[in-house]
């Protein structure tokens, strides 16, 4: 990369600071911390912005070629500001060695991978469900992998909803719980059409398990559907579970996550889910997702919470907060904008609301690489001229 002098920008983090400058080498190693500092001949310039560690991506689908939803894991990562890419449950026991040889060492981003409880993992998603008889879980070999690819895997991913589990009722649940358990990992439930309920699902979760699509707008499966869900929901989020956006093609209410954060239910970690049937609306992106949250009343440094500390911490990727921008450290960080200009967009369920207020990633570090990064919305919306999705 070329050396670079980041001046006067917004380091977030966990204690507001002041604007500082960064002074970063060819090799993208931070050498110097401070401010006022005069270029030289052989920097670019970039002015201003806010800095964060990069950002991490929970729940997406990027197992490209082998799923019929997947994007590529570039389509969900660096250029959208995201250095850190984590697939839930597009692969299962008899194919996660494709996702690595594949997917997760050609990345320059961070991949990682929930291992579906279904051995084929997503291959025909919807039609061919992963669950589809017992025939299709090979315990044994799953417990192998668990176990010896843990560099990659980070936890137990299952779909809880009656278009997959059909009339198996909560025992893949229970199943999936037990692995997730054995191995000492999460479990990441997606919560969609009952049954089963969506409380159900909550009181047998503990804290560190992952709820994803937590503010889904479905009959039976949104956290406000009636007094059980509000209470078992209410329990939950108390007891450490993670609450997971996963916006996804048909799991986002705008109504329903602005009631959570009213009542005290935010997000831990906000995600995408996003696939190839959502990338070009209404999930788009990381950004896009992030302002929805801000829209809808999440304070901003909660977002940059979300997809930085928190996100790590519930799969447990590593500690950041002291390593992502210090000298002599390979920057990994996200330089963004907050941009104000009004927009229609619209939430899983096509309701539509106009935002204002942006995340506009500029530039994404990783690896002593500078990736150009820009909001896919935003982007694609100001070239056609009209707000419109």
């Amino acid at each position: 990369m070329t050396a670079m002098l980041l001046r006067n920008v917004q380091r977030v983090t966990a204690a507001s600071e002041a604007p500082t400058d960064v002074r970063l080498d060819a090799r993208g190693i931070v050498t110097e911390l401070g401010r006022d500092l005069a270029p030289n001949s052989e920097e670019q310039v970039h002015e201003g912005g806010y800095l964060s560690p990069g950002w991490t991506d929970l729940h997406t689908h990027v197992y490209w070629g082998a799923t019929d939803i997947s994007v590529r894991v570039r389509d969900a990562g660096a250029a959208s500001g995201v250095t850190t890419v984590v697939d839930a449950g597009s692969a299962g026991e008899a194919n996660i060695a494709g996702f690595r040889e594949y997917c997760a060492e050609p990345a320059h981003e961070r991949v990682f991978a929930l291992l579906n409880l279904g051995s084929i993992g997503l291959v025909k998603t919807n039609v061919v469900s992963e669950l589809e008889g017992i025939h299709g879980v090979d315990l044994d070999r799953m417990a192998e992998v668990l176990e010896h690819e843990q560099d990659l895997i980070k936890g137990v991913k299952i779909r809880a909803s009656h278009v997959i589990l059909r009339e198996w009722g909560l025992e893949p649940f229970k199943v999936a719980r037990k692995m997730a358990r054995r191995a000492g990992m999460p479990l990441m439930v997606h919560v969609g059409e009952p049954p089963p309920l969506i409380e159900d699902v909550l009181d047998r979760l503990d804290a560190g398990d992952i709820l994803t699509h937590c503010f889904n707008g479905k009959v039976g499966g949104n956290v406000f559907d009636d007094a059980d869900a509000y209470r078992s929901a209410r329990a939950a989020h108390d007891r450490g579970v993670v609450f997971d956006l996963g916006h996804g093609n048909a799991s986002f209410s705008f109504a329903v996550a602005r009631r959570a954060i009213e009542e005290g239910l935010a997000p831990t970690t906000i995600s995408t889910d996003l696939h190839g049937h959502n990338i070009g609306g209404p999930v788009y992106d990381l950004p896009t997702t992030m302002s929805k949250m801000l829209h809808v009343g999440t304070p901003f440094d909660e977002v940059i919470t979300a997809v930085t500390a928190a996100a790590d911490r519930a799969l447990a990727l590593g500690d950041r907060s002291e390593t992502w921008c210090a000298v002599g450290e390979p920057l990994d960080g996200t330089l963004f904008d907050l941009v104000e200009r009004p927009h229609v967009v619209r939430d899983s369920l096509g309701d539509e609301e106009t935002i204002d207020r942006w995340f506009a990633p500029r530039w994404t570090f990783l690896h002593g690489r500078a990736t150009q990064a820009a909001n896919r919305f935003l982007d694609g919306v100001e070239a056609r001229g009209t707000d419109e999705p």
